[in-house]
């Protein structure tokens, strides 16, 4: 299983990136998919997921700006994210999940696209 992570980058506060995690060796559809991210200094985030069934769930930081979506047809899934903010600033992880006592779990990670949100 491998995933790419892209579209990360310098964008001013208020501006917008779209990242995008392209897999290869799973197939997304049936999988839950997720953005994490981890900024210098602290703990990984959920940013957000999406179920093998399509519903969402966000991170607090997340909730009302950012959209987690997947294409089934190129196996991706991305993050469109808006109103952004200097403490968006972080590595971000795409990440294929799997249920483990109720929660859910990275099975498979990403190599992570630096977001950089400038004040």
């Amino acid at each position: 299983v491998q995933l790419q992570a892209s579209g990360g980058g310098l964008v001013q506060a208020g501006g917008s990136l779209r990242l995008s995690c392209a897999a290869s060796g799973i197939i997304i559809s049936i999988n839950s998919m997720g953005w994490y991210r981890q900024a210098p200094g602290k703990q990984r985030e959920l940013v957000a997921r999406i179920s093998s069934r399509g519903s969402t769930n966000y991170g607090d930081s997340a909730k009302g700006r950012f959209t987690i979506s997947r294409d089934n047809v190129k196996n991706t899934v991305d993050l469109q994210m808006n109103s952004l903010k200097p403490e968006d600033t972080a590595a971000y992880y795409c990440a294929v999940l799997r249920r483990n006592n109720g929660d859910y779990e990275g099975a498979y990670w990403g190599q992570g696209t630096l977001v950089t949100v400038s004040s």
